[in-house]
C-alpha cells in the first residue's frame, strides 16, 4: 500500500506497509529478523543492517526464486522498492542476479533506471 512519498539518500521513494509476499521475501533474505517488521521496503534493510559485506549480500540473494525477482523488479518499477537507496554495488550484484534468474529486458530496464537516477552503473 502506497501511503506517501519521502526523500532517502538520492531517491524519492514510495513508502508502504509490507504484505505477506514482501515480509515473505525479507524473511528469505535476512531469516535473523524477528517480528514485528518495520521496514517498509526489502532491499536497502537488507543491504545496510543483515548484509556482512557483498558476498554475504549476493548469498542471501541466491535464497530468492526467479518470481521473487520477478516480483522485486515490479516493484522497483513502479517506485514502491528502492534499489536506488542502496550502493553501487549491492545494485551491481541485485541486477547481475536478476540477469541470470529473469530472462528478457528486466535487468536492462533496472540498470537504466539505476544509472540515471543515481549517476552511477549497476
Amino acid at each position: 500500500m502506497v501511503t506517501y512519498l519521502k526523500r532517502m539518500n538520492n531517491c524519492e521513494m514510495a513508502m508502504r506497509k509490507l504484505n505477506q509476499k514482501d515480509i515473505d521475501i525479507l524473511a528469505k533474505l535476512a531469516p535473523e529478523m524477528r517480528p514485528p517488521v518495520h521496514y517498509r521496503s526489502i532491499l536497502p534493510p537488507v543491504s545496510m543492517h543483515f548484509a556482512a559485506d557483498e558476498e554475504d549480500f549476493r548469498d542471501r540473494l541466491e535464497r530468492l526464486s526467479s518470481e521473487d525477482f520477478l516480483y522485486l523488479t515490479n516493484r522497483i518499477l513502479d517506485g514502491s522498492e528502492c534499489l536506488l537507496c542502496i550502493s553501487p554495488e549491492f545494485a551491481r550484484i541485485f541486477v547481475d542476479m536478476l540477469e541470470e534468474k529473469v530472462p528478457g529486458e528486466a535487468a536492462e530496464r533496472i540498470r537504466e533506471l539505476y544509472r540515471s537516477s543515481t549517476g552511477y552503473e549497476a
